[in-house]
């Protein structure tokens, strides 16, 4: 996996203020369901039922999402029951996600900290741990791992999902999805920054945690649905325990 060069400006930050720069253009449109955004909104009922399940519920569970941007996974595990918290170095998607939980009456700590700080802070604190989509947006991915198994109580467990680093992926997740179906902005992934599932499951492993299952997930651009797979060729989810 990349690993954050020493000279960079945001070696120690482990940001890209490119890719914070570009969420943060699109903060507004976070809880749009046709915005930008439409994809999240229609996996993220995916997402939380595969946490939900291989965590054994949510409710009662003390949960941290790892760069929650607006909120829109946060608000839901919440709502099954959850004390969530959800950390974000893009200061306006936070903005957002907070406006929006006044609105929705639906309580989550938001905090723009840094992963790796709030491993320093809070170490074995969290029942879960989730960090969705956002490994291929930073410039040291095992950084986050390794915060997050920190983060993660012992048995507890850590979720992640990325983008496969493969050709099919290139033509599915860059060329189908952002230049033919438009589903994302163009510009929104950059090939080289997607991880093979080989890449995160050997991270996962020095971090002290243990992959136990993998799933991919599939979009049918005639029905206009997405379903969990078994097909980890382009866009796959990832679960451990510590």
């Amino acid at each position: 996996m990349r690993a954050s060069t020493a000279d960079s400006p945001n070696a120690r930050l482990n940001a890209d203020q490119a890719e914070l720069e570009k969420f943060g253009a699109l903060a507004a449109r976070w809880w749009d369901p046709n915005s930008e955004f439409k994809p999240l909104h229609a996996i993220n009922p995916l997402r939380l039922e595969w946490i939900s399940t291989l965590a054994g519920g949510l409710s009662g569970k003390r949960i941290l999402d790892v760069g929650c941007g607006g909120g829109i996974l946060s608000e839901s595990m919440a709502a099954a029951g959850a004390d969530v918290t959800g950390i974000d170095l893009a200061e306006k998607s936070l903005k957002v996600a907070r406006l929006h939980g006044l609105e929705s009456g639906i309580k989550v700590d938001y905090r723009a900290v840094p992963v790796e700080t709030l491993a320093e802070e809070q170490p074995l604190s969290y029942d879960v741990v989730a960090c969705m989509e956002m490994l291929e947006h930073v410039p040291n991915p095992a950084s986050v791992v390794q915060a997050c198994a920190r983060l993660v109580k012992p048995g507890g467990h850590v979720f992640f999902s990325t983008l496969n680093r493969n050709p099919k992926s290139f033509l599915f997740a860059i060329i189908g999805a952002e230049y033919v179906l438009r589903l994302l902005p163009r510009g929104t992934h950059s090939y080289e920054n997607f991880i093979k599932p080989s890449e995160l499951s050997s991270a996962a492993r020095e971090a002290g945690l243990e992959p136990q299952s993998m799933r991919g997930m599939t979009y049918n651009p005639i029905t206009q649905i997405y379903a969990l797979s078994n097909d980890t060729s382009v866009n796959y989810l990832m679960a451990c325990r510590k």
